[in-house]
């Protein structure tokens, strides 16, 4: 969740529980549903329904909060919750030339700016050694990495490194994406060929990162959150993205921006798609007994089932 819109519209939810079951799967609790002997797998983060397992696919969604939802009901503030909860980048690892390794995560207070940020945006994770911290003197700045670069080309998702004293990095990467690693790995592992993902609001920046590095072959983000220019420029793989009307995270202009970008490139099959008169949440938080809300959200998922039998094969 990114926003008040993921808490105004809440989900019909399945009496029973779906068609699927929850098994461990690359560390972290997966709903499961579909044939097993698939070879082709669909990765939903983080909101699922079973059409797409009807379809064949062997459908799988981590449980990316590890078993802690946002609950407003619980007084927890939501910045609270999303310090360790939401795609913020995942703690980094400072490695000066001598000694421990220090851990550094960005400061809340700038979790939303550009880089590059001085040091001061960045604060010691609880566990960093004091050795490791009194060693590192300063951060020069951020400077972005691609995947030319040596050190780095093993590394998935966005990354970013920093000069610690001349001699050393800071690297940090989207949480969401590390946690999503050892999944693809373990659907690997189960011999899973292809691989298409749809990311569902904070979900889809998760998505997007995975479409820059090839891991996946076909991409879906529906209502995306957290998403920028930047980031559907620098996908690989064919990408769809069912955007809504009424969306405070990406309203139509940021989506008609999105599609200059897939358009222009001629090297990747995509589309954009603004579905009217719906809000953000609209394909998996609707009412099931209102016609005017099934029928977009149906229509979205054709959109998605129709993409993935294009490319996941």
């Amino acid at each position: 969740m990114s926003g008040p819109q993921c808490c105004s519209n809440p989900p019909t939810l399945n009496p029973a529980s779906g068609a699927g079951h929850v098994e461990k799967l690359g560390g972290l609790d997966t709903y499961v549903s579909g044939l097993s002997d698939s070879k082709l797998a669909v990765f939903l983060i983080s909101d699922a329904f079973d059409k797409i397992a009807v379809a064949g696919f062997y459908v799988v969604v981590p449980d990316f909060f590890f078993g802690d939802p946002y609950a407003p009901e619980a007084g927890k503030p939501v910045l609270t919750w999303l310090e360790g909860h939401g795609t913020a980048p995942a703690p980094g690892r400072i490695c000066p030339p001598h000694g421990d390794s220090a851990l550094v995560r960005p400061h809340g207070s700038v979790s939303s700016k550009t880089l590059p940020l001085p040091l001061e945006a960045a604060v010691y994770a609880p566990n960093t050694p004091h050795s490791a911290a009194s060693s590192v003197m300063r951060v020069d700045c951020i400077l972005p990495l691609t995947s030319s670069s040596p050190s780095t080309s093993s590394l998935l998702s966005t990354t970013a490194a920093a000069s610690v004293s001349g001699q050393g990095q800071f690297i940090f990467e989207d949480k969401g994406v590390e946690d999503a690693r050892p999944v693809i790995e373990a659907l690997k592992s189960k011999g899973i060929s292809a691989i298409g993902a749809v990311g569902f609001c904070w979900g889809a920046k998760v998505v997007v990162q995975l479409a820059k590095r090839e891991v996946i072959q076909a991409a879906v983000l529906c209502h995306p959150s957290l998403v920028t220019v930047d980031d559907i420029k620098g996908v690989e793989i064919p990408i769809a993205v069912l955007g809504a009307e009424i969306d405070q995270m990406s309203p139509p202009s940021l989506l008609k921006q999105f599609e200059e970008v897939i358009t222009a490139n001629s090297e990747v099959d995509g589309y954009v798609k603004i579905f009217p008169k719906v809000e953000h949440g609209w394909t998996v938080r609707y009412d099931v007994g209102d016609e005017a809300a099934v029928k977009p959200a149906e229509e979205a998922h054709q959109n998605m089932l129709e993409w993935f039998a294009k490319y996941v094969k």
